[in-house]
C-alpha cells in the first residue's frame, strides 16, 4: 500500500489548528494561490494545505479559525529593528520643534538613550515593540543590537513572537556612553555568552535565540571584528551589523584603512554568510561583487535608506544576494509595519532603478512581498523553516482582511496582499503554531497593562533624556 493510500485508509489526520475558508497565498516557489482554501497545523508545523472543501476528509482539528473573507499568507519578517529605541517613537520630531536636531541622530540621541535604559525599561520597550509587530503582521525579527538583550528575549518569549536578540557591541569611539562601551575582551565574551544562553531550547523555546553583534566599523576595533567573525563560524550564528550606511563611514574606512567598508571586512576575513549587513546602501560595484561572491546577507530599510542614497535592492535580489526588509525600529519613521516598508520599497526602486531607464515595472509588488517573506527568511538563515506557507515549514501565518473597499474587486488575492494590504488589515496571527492574535485581540499580553506601565515610566525617562541631550 502506498503512503498516500495508507494515509487515506487510516482516515483524517488529527491536527491542532485549522485555518479554513481563506484564500491561501503561499508565496512559495510556485506562487500558488488557493481560493477558498485551508491550512492545517500540528504542533508548530504546517502539515496540510488544500481546498476548504477537502479539509473535512483530510484533517480533524482541535481548534478551527474561520478565515472567510480573509487571506492566509506567511508572516512578515523585520530583518533589522532597534527594540530599545521603541520608546523614542516621535521624540526627535518633538525635539525638532523646539531646537535644531543634532546629526547624526544615532550618535547624538539613539546610543545615549540606549545607554540610560535599565533592564526593566528594555523589557517594557520589548513588550511594546513586539506586540506592535504582531498587530501589523510581523512574526519574526532580527534585533540590531541593543542594551539588556536578555530583557528583549524575555519580552519576545512572553509576547509569542519569533526573533533573534543581540547586544549592542562597541569597544572604541568618542562620545560613547560609559554603559555602552566595553573592552575588546569584554565585548567578545558578552556576545558569546549571550548566544550560548539562548542557544537551541536553553530558554525553553527555540523560537527566540541570540546573534552576535558589531554596532558598526567606526566603533569596533579590527581585533574585535576578527574575533567575532571566528566566533560566528564556530557557533554557526550571524553577526548583525550596520554597513555602508553613510558617507562618514566610507570616509572613515578609506582614511583609516585605504578600503571601503565591505572591502575592509573582507580583508579581515569577516565578510561571509555569517555577516548580516543592515542598510548596505552605498555599495560600490566592487563591494556589490563581494556580496555576491562571499554571501553576506543584507536588509533594506526603505523608511530611512532613501535618505542616505539610491539603494539597489532590485539588483541585489536579481543577483541572488540574501536580502530582506526592515523597519530600522520606531525611533525615526515611527511605523513598524513591514507592509508599508514594502510599498515604499517598490516606489523607491522604481524611482532609482526603473524610471531613469523608462522601465515601468522594475520591481513588481509581488516580488517585493517575496523579499519581505522569503528574502527575510534567507537573510536570517532560516529559509528552510519559515518565509512561505508550505507543508513541513513552521506555522507562522497571517490572516488578513480582504473585504475593505480598497481591496475590491478581488480578482487576485496575491495582488491584494502585495499592493493593498497594510498592517491594520491583519486580523489573526499564528506564530510557531500558536494563535497569538485573534480578530485583532492580542492573546498573550495585556495591552492595558503595557499602556499603564508606559504612562508610569515614560515621564521620568523622558525628563532625564531631555536634560541629557539639551
Amino acid at each position: 500500500m502506498s503512503a498516500v493510500a495508507k494515509a487515506r485508509h487510516m482516515g483524517p489526520r488529527k491536527v491542532d489548528l485549522l485555518l479554513k475558508g481563506c484564500d491561501v497565498v503561499t508565496v512559495d516557489g510556485k506562487n500558488r494561490v488557493i481560493r477558498d482554501g485551508a491550512v492545517a497545523v500540528a504542533g508548530n508545523r504546517i502539515v496540510w494545505i488544500g481546498k476548504a472543501s477537502a479539509a473535512a476528509r483530510e484533517v480533524v482539528a482541535t481548534s478551527t479559525v474561520d478565515g472567510c473573507g480573509q487571506i492566509a499568507m506567511p508572516g512578515l519578517i523585520d530583518a533589522h529593528v532597534h527594540t530599545a529605541q521603541t520608546l523614542l517613537r516621535g521624540k526627535l520630531a518633538e525635539i525638532g520643534r523646539r531646537q535644531q536636531v543634532k546629526n547624526p541622530p544615532w550618535k547624538n540621541y539613539y546610543i545615549p538613550f540606549e545607554g540610560m535604559l535599565t533592564d526593566e525599561d528594555v523589557y517594557l520597550s520589548g513588550l511594546l515593540c513586539y506586540t506592535n509587530m504582531l498587530s501589523v503582521g510581523t512574526t519574526c525579527f532580527a534585533e540590531a543590537g541593543g542594551p539588556h538583550p536578555d530583557a528583549m528575549g524575555r519580552a519576545a518569549v512572553d509576547v509569542g513572537i519569533r526573533g533573534f536578540v543581540a547586544l549592542s557591541t562597541i569597544d572604541q569611539g568618542v562620545k560613547t556612553p560609559r554603559t555602552m562601551i566595553a573592552t575588546t575582551a569584554q565585548a567578545y565574551d558578552r556576545n558569546v555568552a549571550l548566544v550560548k544562553r539562548w542557544k537551541g531550547t536553553a530558554q525553553g523555546t527555540d523560537r527566540v535565540q541570540a546573534w552576535l553583534s558589531l554596532r558598526q566599523i567606526i566603533v569596533c576595533s579590527p581585533e574585535l571584528i576578527k574575533a567575532m567573525a571566528e566566533a560566528a563560524r564556530a557557533l554557526d550564528v550571524k553577526i548583525h551589523t550596520h554597513l555602508c550606511e553613510g558617507v562618514y563611514e566610507i570616509d572613515y574606512a578609506l582614511e583609516k584603512f585605504g578600503k571601503r567598508p565591505a572591502e575592509y571586512l573582507h580583508d579581515l576575513g569577516a565578510l561571509d554568510r555569517h555577516m548580516h549587513c543592515a542598510h548596505s546602501v552605498l555599495l560600490s560595484a566592487e563591494e556589490m561583487d563581494l556580496y555576491v561572491k562571499h554571501r553576506p546577507s543584507a536588509c533594506h530599510c526603505a523608511f530611512n535608506n532613501y535618505h542616505i542614497g539610491p539603494h539597489r535592492l532590485s539588483e541585489m535580489w536579481k543577483r541572488g544576494i540574501d536580502i530582506g526588509l526592515g523597519t530600522d525600529g520606531a525611533a525615526s519613521w515611527g511605523s513598524l509595519d513591514i507592509f508599508q516598508v514594502a510599498h515604499m520599497t517598490r516606489v523607491g526602486q522604481q524611482a532609482v532603478m526603473g524610471t531613469p531607464l523608462a522601465y515601468r515595472n522594475v520591481t513588481p509588488s509581488e516580488e517585493i512581498l517575496k523579499v519581505a517573506t522569503n528574502g527575510g527568511a534567507r537573510a536570517l538563515g532560516i529559509e528552510k523553516e519559515i518565509g512561505s506557507l508550505e507543508v513541513g515549514k513552521k506555522a507562522d501565518i497571517l490572516l488578513v482582511d480582504r473585504s475593505q473597499l480598497d481591496h475590491l474587486p478581488l480578482y487576485d488575492p496575491y495582488f491584494v496582499a502585495a499592493n493593498s494590504v497594510v498592517g491594520r488589515d491583519v486580523r489573526s496571527v499564528v506564530v510557531d503554531g500558536k494563535l497569538v492574535m485573534k480578530d485583532r485581540e492580542l492573546l498573550t499580553v495585556d495591552r492595558a497593562e503595557i499602556e499603564r506601565r508606559l504612562a508610569e515610566r515614560l515621564p521620568r525617562l523622558m525628563e532625564r533624556f531631555d536634560a541629557m541631550v539639551a
